[in-house]
């Protein structure tokens, strides 16, 4: 499949519209990665976004610029990557299907198996190396490596996976069909 390059305006959109978009897009951090196949949208006004009550040291990141990663750390445990939109919003990168460097991928998570290796976020964090170093990097510079699709591949939506508030948001998107999504829809 071709792919496009982007610019920083792609991210210069609302959370959501780009949580879609990025569905099918190439991602890689240090030349592991693969497919995104699964996002969540947040935005600054929804109640389970990290960004409601406003700017924090740990949510900095969300209110910089577009096209830049938020990087938190969820229960004490999994690394989390997000990718900024417009201040205060994020797409959660929950899922890619591993392309490259998957014998990488294979060592940092213990497993064999390439579905386990990046269906949700924490496995994603795991399996890329995310830690808090690349809190608020910009995605068009190493070590990230980012191309989206030609053409729009097939979405799924539905509610998000994991909060308790706003759970009513069809904001979490999926590549239809794919058994390397976090959660069927």
């Amino acid at each position: 499949m071709h792919r496009l390059r982007w610019d920083a305006r792609f991210f210069a959109r609302p959370a959501v519209e780009v949580a879609a978009d990025l569905i099918g897009a190439e991602f890689a951090v240090s030349g592991v990665g693969g497919i995104i196949v699964e996002t969540e949208a947040y935005l600054p006004d929804d109640a389970a976004s990290h960004s409601f009550a406003g700017a924090t040291d740990r949510n900095r990141a969300m209110f910089g610029p577009p096209a830049h990663t938020y990087v938190y750390l969820s229960y004490g445990l999994h690394w989390c990557l997000n990718f900024v939109c417009l201040p205060g919003s994020a797409v959660l990168i929950r899922a890619i299907e591993p392309k490259w460097g998957i014998e990488a991928m294979q060592a940092r998570r213990g497993v064999r198996k390439d579905r386990l290796l990046c269906s949700g976020p924490g496995r994603l964090g795991q399996a890329l190396a995310i830690n808090r170093a690349q809190d608020g990097l910009p995605l068009w510079q190493e070590p990230f490596h980012l191309h989206l699709p030609a053409q729009r591949p097939p979405i799924s939506s539905g509610i998000r996976v994991g909060v308790t508030k706003a759970v009513e948001h069809p904001w979490r998107f999926g590549l239809a069909n794919s058994p390397f999504v976090s959660r069927k829809f």
